[in-house]
């Protein structure tokens, strides 16, 4: 079987699918791996490493036309998908249920596809779990951004001339990127405080040294394999008033809250931007589905009433190396477990294949797109 990797086109992308490293033992199990030329030389891989891995350089054209399986990091174009061969099988983050295009084209090119972000969040599936493997990533460079942004130190510091206190840091959200950044600005000497409307996560909050900002659940909260599925607006109406008094006296705010197929919930006003000290930054970490404050600008930092708003849309991407070969990992293992060397299994009824398979042989098959596609 064919594998194919083309360099990511995306703004602002510097991930390749597949690291030197896991093209070698995909080779060493029987698989043929064609790759773009110098399409891991944004993530400091270089073509000589993936020829002596034992992949063939070719240009996108060909690997499109030619690949069994196009591995991708990002959504391919429809122009993309429209040169892969029919049958052929594409995997990479897609999410689907929000790209109806993509899915459209998918289906008029006869192809098959898996959605990386669609991949169940179970104990067996971990190996798998790329948005966990990059939110990790984006935790971290989210801290040190802020960090390197604000005019001050973030531990406190006894000196002949004085004292510096900490610096104050609140998180919003105790997921994979939250927990991260808890550790994070923990490590960096700062006093952090954070909030989420899960009430399970204030255990993992103070084991890493932060102080849990409890707000009392109601019966709007849906948890679906992990993640908040949705909300009331009540309920964030409350979470802001409560977290606002916290937010005012911050000098770092951090926003990682996320609902999968939509717009990012407001967790910060326009009125607590205002009431933020002069100086304070803001990293909006969702900033790429709409934002968790009011202002950010998706790629730009904004400067609000003298609060610094940061707003990357690709934080792992400023990661390349790790990102890269985390993910590569991630797609890897997917890989060997829908398929061999020599064709995929198609175990239609196994909870991995059927969670994440959007597409198969030109038809529409998740749940959350067969309806609208096939209507």
């Amino acid at each position: 079987m064919k594998l194919g990797i083309v360099k990511e086109t995306k703004f602002k992308e510097n991930r390749v699918a597949l690291t030197p490293d896991v093209v070698k033992g995909l080779v060493k199990k029987g698989f043929e791996i064609v790759i773009e030329k110098s399409a891991g030389e944004n993530s400091f891989y270089a073509d000589e490493a993936y020829s002596t891995a034992g992949a063939q350089l070719l240009d996108a054209p060909t690997i499109l036309a030619s690949a069994d399986v196009l591995l991708k990091v990002n959504p391919p174009s429809a122009e993309e998908v429209s040169r892969m061969k029919k049958g052929s099988v594409l995997l990479s983050l897609m999410f689907a249920a929000t790209n109806s295009a993509l899915v459209d084209a998918c289906c008029s090119a006869g192809i098959s596809a898996f959605s990386m972000d669609a991949i169940p969040r179970i104990s067996r599936a971990q190996k798998m779990d790329v948005l966990s493997s990059q939110a990790n990533l984006a935790g971290y460079k989210a801290v040190l951004m802020a960090a390197d942004t604000i005019g001050k130190i973030l531990p406190m510091m006894t000196t002949a001339a004085g004292t510096i206190r900490p610096c104050k840091v609140v998180i919003f959200g105790a997921g994979v990127a939250g927990l991260q950044a808890i550790a994070t600005a923990k490590r960096l000497g700062a006093v952090v405080e954070v909030t989420d409307i899960r009430p399970e996560t204030k255990e993992q909050v103070e084991s890493l040294g932060g102080k849990f900002i409890e707000v009392k659940g109601d019966d709007s909260i849906k948890i679906e394999g992990g993640y908040v599925k949705g909300v009331s607006e009540e309920f964030l109406k409350k979470q802001q008033e409560l977290v606002s008094k916290h937010v005012k006296e911050a000098d770092i705010v951090i926003t990682t809250a996320l609902i999968p197929g939509k717009k990012a919930p407001v967790l910060v006003t326009e009125e607590m931007v205002k009431s933020m000290r002069f100086g304070s930054v803001i990293v909006d970490m969702a900033v790429e589905q709409g934002g968790n404050v009011v202002g950010s600008e998706l790629n730009k930092t904004v400067n609000k009433n003298g609060v610094t708003i940061i707003g990357e849309g690709n934080l792992p991407s400023l990661l390349p190396m790790n990102a890269s070969d985390l993910y590569a990992k991630n797609i890897e293992t997917f890989l060997l477990h829908l398929a061999d060397k020599d064709q995929f299994k198609w175990e239609m009824d196994e909870e991995i294949t059927k969670g994440s398979l959007i597409a198969h042989n030109g038809v529409a098959v998740h749940p959350s797109v067969a309806k609208n596609v096939n209507a």
